[in-house]
């Protein structure tokens, strides 16, 4: 693997961390508030809800950010497909132009004789 893919590698791993944390710590202050709100729950069951929760959440961030690696990887692997296509056309038309431009030469070449 070249160094381009490297560095591409690296930010869409560093993209992917931030995602869960940022999300991750959306979900500490969501799950705080809800415990704290709710009467009646001893601090070991307040820990072991968040702790649910945030294995929940990691879970669910997880696989947003597969499912979005999965399409994205999708849509570059379309677009390569799409792109080959074309460039096999353009490099056919070439080579259909450049084959009657030679015999319209050889014909106006050889009537000229």
């Amino acid at each position: 693997m070249d160094t381009t893919k490297h560095a591409a590698r690296g930010l869409a791993d560093i993209q992917a961390y931030l995602y869960r944390e940022a999300h991750l710590g959306a979900a500490r202050r969501r799950v705080a508030a809800f415990t704290a709100r709710t009467a009646g729950l001893t601090h070991r069951q307040k820990r072991d809800l968040e702790e649910w929760y945030l294995e929940e959440q990691r879970y669910v961030a997880r696989m947003v950010t597969d499912h979005i690696a999965d399409s994205v990887g999708a849509a570059e692997a379309a677009h390569h497909r799409r792109f080959g296509y074309w460039v096999r056309g353009t490099l056919l038309a070439m080579a259909v132009i450049s084959v009657v431009a030679f015999v319209w030469a050889a014909v106006v070449v050889a009537s000229m004789t």
